[in-house]
């Protein structure tokens, strides 16, 4: 069983400049087969943005999706995690932020992203939710 972070996080995450617009996170999203895009200004990480943050924090609100950017999308309290934490801790960040995905930062930079859908094909990949994080994408 995995014991770091690093050893079950996904490596190279996308990421976004906050003036991107949400149509164009979507269609990474799409065409990455991802739920998750990092917003950062050069190595900076200023936010992390999830499909249902597009939906709930910008879709329903009306109006253009090429005309609002991801900005206005993104969690505004950032919680992350170090690639040489012990698993246990992003659990533990997890329920106590009440997030499904963690940017893996280290010394500031974003190194990856490590999800619910990892921990469980990691911690038990029989139950339902590893069993779907591990299945293909369905487009």
């Amino acid at each position: 069983m995995a014991q770091q972070v690093r050893e079950i996080m996904t490596n190279a995450p996308v990421s976004v400049e906050p003036g991107t617009s949400v149509v164009e996170v979507a269609r990474r999203m799409r065409d990455e087969d991802i739920g998750a895009v990092l917003v950062t200004e050069g190595e900076r990480v200023r936010g992390l943005v999830t499909d249902r943050d597009l939906v709930v924090r910008v879709l329903c609100e009306g109006g253009d999706p090429d005309q609002h950017s991801v900005k206005e999308a993104c969690s505004a309290e950032l919680v992350s995690v170090s690639p040489n934490d012990e698993v246990g801790r992003a659990v533990q960040v997890m329920r106590e932020h009440s997030v499904r995905r963690l940017p893996v930062l280290e010394n500031g930079r974003a190194v990856g992203i490590v999800s619910l859908g990892d921990l469980a094909i990691e911690r038990d990949p029989e139950s339902a939710l590893g069993d779907i994080s591990s299945a293909k994408g369905n487009r």
